[in-house]
């Protein structure tokens, strides 16, 4: 058995990434690791947030972990919100007040092309490897489904017509950004154990 602390605060994620687990990988929280502050992500990058992530945990605790840090790209927004995207509409991270400032920056765009991108930064046995996951797909220009979290009533995946919101989870894990890098960690996983 794997036990490996996901350094995540969010109870959304967590769900989502446990049940795209196999039997032999059990994800630990930050609650059950006595972890209660919120971990910095001062980085401009995703990739950079998703490192400092998990080396807080592993310096902090000294425990192996993994974290992610994921981004919404719009194109016509030159890549924005990116980084920011949990604080697009300020610090409360609000998801509807998120999509709101989003459907209404992109009102007079034509081109509603956009992207997810997770990245995974693992720390274990002493190693730091990171796993990327995109998906792309285009913003709606109205929220759709009460399902997932976070963006997902606004963004149709390519080659689906239904919003992030409107699959079931196993449906948004198998095709979805988190998910794809999530599958990345698992092989991992079981190509060294």
């Amino acid at each position: 058995m794997i036990e490996i602390v996901f350094a995540t605060n969010n109870p959304n994620k967590l769900e989502e990434v446990q049940a795209q687990l196999p039997k032999g990988i059990k994800l630990i929280s930050l609650g059950e690791i006595g972890c209660t502050e919120d971990i910095p992500e001062t980085q401009n990058t995703i990739e950079g947030n998703a490192i400092q992530k998990a080396n807080y945990i592993k310096s902090k605790y000294n425990l192996d972990c993994f974290a992610d840090d994921t981004g919404l790209e719009i194109k016509a927004l030159d890549g924005a919100p990116g980084v920011h995207s949990a604080r697009y509409a300020g610090p409360q991270k609000s998801s509807k007040d998120n999509m709101n400032k989003l459907l209404y920056a992109l009102k007079n765009k034509t081109s509603r092309q956009a992207q997810f991108k997770t990245v995974i930064a693992l720390n274990y046995n002493s190693k730091l490897l990171l796993f990327k996951g995109i998906c792309k797909g285009e913003i709606t220009k109205e929220k759709a489904g009460t399902g997932g979290f976070g963006y997902d009533p606004i963004f149709k995946p390519l080659g689906k017509q239904k919003t992030f919101a409107e699959l079931s989870m196993s449906e948004k894990n198998k095709i979805g950004h988190r998910g794809r890098a999530v599958a990345q960690l698992i092989q991992f996983f079981k190509d060294n154990h």
